[in-house]
């Protein structure tokens, strides 16, 4: 006779706990596991194989453009606008220098297209970010983004079986490191 009375409670307190929650517009589960499984493949398959990172740096500069592209649009903030400027032009820059060396020197790689689902659920968590959040979400995005590219590019700079691909590496740590400094110095006046 209980029973019933403490099943309709339980169903009841679901129901207003379900009304009084609206869902996220960022699955900020899914980015933060993004980064820590993204710094792991970078680390381990990226960093010490041709085969880990020609598409992984090829993903990664597809990322930031488009994270870029999508700040520029949805952002209101000077500084977070001026660092998607910069971030586009440089990984539009390096992504340009990169793909004759890996055609030369990793031929038997084949070159991404599109982006990895990781990936794509940054893209997508960006997109659906409300505009009082979208700063905070891509600034940490970035965060962790030039960390997992300083992994990759730094683990991969000293691999004498591809020195264009590992000259390539050394050159884009410099603007990887100034895009991280600057996401962490706007991230930090929020």
């Amino acid at each position: 006779m209980t029973r019933i009375p403490l099943v309709a409670l339980a169903a009841l307190t679901l129901a207003a706990c379900q009304q009084e929650q609206s869902p996220p517009a960022v699955d900020a589960v899914q980015d933060k596991t993004a980064a820590v499984v993204g710094q792991t493949s970078a680390a381990t398959m990226g960093a010490n194989t041709v085969m880990g990172y020609v598409p992984n740096a090829a993903m990664g500069d597809m990322y930031e453009i488009q994270a870029a592209e999508i700040a520029l649009e949805k952002s209101q903030n000077a500084g977070v606008r001026e660092l998607a400027n910069m971030i586009r032009t440089d990984h539009t820059a390096a992504s340009e220098a990169f793909k004759p060396i890996a055609a030369r020197e990793a031929s038997n790689v084949e070159m991404p297209t599109g982006l990895d689902e990781r990936r794509q659920g940054l893209i997508d968590n960006l997109r659906s970010a409300a505009p009082g959040d979208f700063d905070r979400v891509w600034l940490d995005q970035q965060v962790a983004a030039h960390n997992e590219a300083l992994t990759l590019h730094r683990g991969f700079s000293d691999n004498a079986d591809a020195p264009g691909l590992a000259g390539h590496a050394r050159s884009v740590v410099p603007k990887i490191e100034t895009h991280l400094q600057q996401a962490e110095r706007l991230r930090g006046a929020m």
